[in-house]
Formats: structure tokens, sequence, C-alpha cells
């Protein structure tokens, strides 16, 4: 919160307070619904909960035969991915019919909706932006990417360790191409810590980032500058704009003029024939 807080002496109040989780948590995922977003937590009370943001109230808690050490959803948020201690992925439909508030998630009855594979405990989940895969990380040293639809797994891949995190990112869309380059090049930084007060090194190269409203420093924070620079580049491009539409009257009465003088011309030349066709012979 203090990336935040305008004002630091102040300490915000918590919206909400959730203490129905017996053990300790051990992961949480929160979905994208701006106000009406819901948020999902694992704990080792093998219990997977989810809860409405806006008013804090509990809509879910699912019961698993093991405790659960990751838990995500997917962008549509249709289903909960919930990862177990002993290396089970669990898949629980939160629009299944009836509605309940608390469930059973009984691994006989739901064989199905089971990712079995990871030999330990699984400690990371991902899922892709269409839905369609699976992306698991496990103590047993392996991640794993998963078919949703056929519970299959398409490819492992191992390390020297175990995994604690992993995720899917979108790839950039230059990331095919050779000749890519960063619009807005970063700046260089310097490569050891310095204290903001002492300035005795003026010549080196180092960004200073102030965020928020109390700035006890004087001079211009780096957004300041950035919105500066913008507005240069802005009235530079109305500038040129301008100057372009004059050039571009120049040129258009240059052109009217350079028209009247070839129709002159061309009428002496028609004159000119035409008194040479007609005149008579001697």
């Amino acid at each position: 919160y203090s990336v935040l807080q305008a004002e630091p002496s102040q300490i915000p109040d918590p919206r909400h307070v959730w203490s129905r989780h017996s053990l300790p948590i051990t992961d949480l995922c929160c979905g994208f619904g701006g106000p009406l977003a819901r948020a999902a937590t694992a704990s080792l009370d093998q219990t997977a909960k989810l809860w409405e943001i806006s008013s804090g109230e509990l809509l879910l808690s699912v019961l698993f035969d093991v405790g659960i050490m990751a838990v995500t959803l997917d962008l549509s948020e249709y289903h909960m991915f919930c990862g177990g201690m002993d290396g089970s992925i669990f898949q629980v439909d939160l629009c299944a019919w009836p509605v309940q508030r608390d469930r059973t998630f009984q691994t006989e009855r739901e064989n199905g909706k089971i990712f079995k594979g990871h030999r330990n405990q699984v400690t990371c989940l991902s899922v892709s932006t269409d839905g369609s895969l699976l992306l698991s990380g496990s103590h047993d040293e392996t991640v794993r990417l998963w078919d949703i639809q056929s519970k299959q797994c398409l490819k492992t891949m191992n390390h020297k360790g175990p995994v604690t995190n992993a995720f899917i990112v979108l790839a950039p869309a230059n990331m095919f191409n050779p000749d890519g380059k960063p619009s807005v090049p970063l700046p260089k930084f310097s490569k050891h810590l310095h204290g903001t007060e002492s300035n005795d090194e003026q010549g080196s190269e180092g960004v200073t980032l102030r965020l928020g409203l109390h700035q006890q420093e004087s001079g211009e924070s780096y957004l300041e500058k950035a919105e500066k620079m913008y507005a240069q580049m802005y009235s530079t491009r109305e500038k040129n704009l301008v100057g372009d539409q004059e050039h571009l009257t120049i040129q258009v009465s240059e052109l009217e003029e350079e028209v009247s003088t070839l129709r002159k011309i061309n009428k002496n030349l028609f004159d000119f024939s035409a008194r040479i066709i007609t005149k008579p012979a001697k």
C-alpha cells in the first residue's frame, strides 16, 4: 500500500479481514472483474475458498482430501484449479448446479477432473489466456503443460531443483522480428546502490523515481519530465502540421500560375497557326 498511499503517515485499514481458514494460507489468486472481481485462497486446512471482493462475502468453500498449495482461476472464471500436496491438480466447476456454498470434492466421483502426473506437491498454477492450457510447477523438479479439456500432459520440463513459481505470459508482438527494438529505450542505470541524500556524483547517470504527492525534494519528478517531454513533442508535431499546410498552399499557387502560363502559350500557338493557314496565297 505504501507505493500508492499519498500520505505515508496514515496507515489504511483493511477493507476486509477474512478469517475462515483454520490453517496457514498457501496461495491467493485475484480474478479480473474490477469492482465485481473475485479472489480465491488455498490453505493447508484442505480447503479452497472463493470470495467476493466488493462485499467480502464467502461465495464457495471446497473441501479436499489433501492440503492445497496453489490455486488459480481461468480468464472467464468458469473453473478454479487447485494444486494438492500429493501432486494432484483438481478442477472445480464454479458454475455447477445446484449452487452450494460448502462443497466436498469427492475424488472417486470426479475422477475426470483431476490432473495426475506430479510426484510431489504442486507449488504454482497458471492458465493460458484462451483457457485451453494449464501450466503447473512442483517440488518434483518438473514443470508440466496440460491440455485442460483432455487432462493430458503435453510437455514436461525438468529442472535441477524444486520449482517454486512458473506462469504463462503473452509473447511480445515483435518477439520473432530480428529487427525489433523497443520504442522507448531504457536509460542506463548505475550498477551500485546510492541514497538520494548524497548527491556528490553529479555526473553519474541515474534515474530517480518518486511516486505519490509527498515530494520533499526540489526539482521535477520523472513523471513530470515525461509529461513535459510529451507536451514538447506534441507542440512540435502541431508546428510541423501547420508548416506542411503552408507549404502545400504555396505549392498550389505555383501550380496555378504555371497552368495559366501554359494556357497563354497554347492560345498564342493556336492564333499563330490559324493566321498561317488562313493567309491568302500570292
